[in-house]
């Protein structure tokens, strides 16, 4: 029975466990960033708490739109354990130091996935990570503007103060 259901499935073996891979970073992903968000608030950097309570959320939606893709094409989704999520920090700067570390690894791990569904031309897969592909060009676009913040304010002074208030005002609007 096990072997006929696989045959029914759209997604090979390897790429099935490529994306139970991504939902597991995903996950993490979401946590780390809710971990980001308390330390901010515990720290008096509101709007920044603010920003990574919204950065949480949506790695949860990118957690479960790859949960739903591989149960959509009869795969078995694995729920993720996640554990060992840093708590503490050393400063403001290496949140967002590692918010930016987080996104690279997650755009390689998806560029990973890819480059295996071109292998194996599975193009019903690649057409899907498409979408995240191009979230990823935005999340690591607002993970580098945020860090940008610090060398153009600085952190003297007031200046932690000016880029917590801008973090939140990070938008991107590329179209292309």
């Amino acid at each position: 029975m096990k072997d006929l259901l696989r045959i029914k499935s759209l997604i090979s073996t390897e790429i099935e466990g490529l994306l139970n891979q991504q939902v597991k970073k995903e996950a993490l992903s979401s946590s780390i960033y809710l971990s980001m968000a308390s330390w901010c608030n515990r720290n008096g950097y509101d709007f920044s708490s603010d920003y990574f309570f919204k950065q949480a959320e949506e790695e949860r939606h990118h957690q479960l739109k790859f949960y739903k893709y591989i149960l959509d094409m009869g795969g078995n989704a694995v729920s993720p354990e996640v554990t060992g999520i840093k708590q503490e920090y050393n400063s403001f700067r290496e949140v967002f130091e590692e918010a930016l570390d987080q996104e690279i690894s997650v755009t390689q791990s998806i560029k990973n996935i890819y480059a295996r569904c071109m292998k194996e031309q599975d193009f019903v897969t690649m057409e899907f990570l498409n979408w995240f592909l191009k979230e990823q060009r935005e999340e690591e676009y607002k993970a580098r503007r945020a860090l940008e913040l610090f060398e153009v304010i600085g952190e003297e002074g007031t200046g932690r103060w000016q880029i917590d208030k801008h973090v939140g005002q990070i938008k991107y609007d590329s179209e292309a």
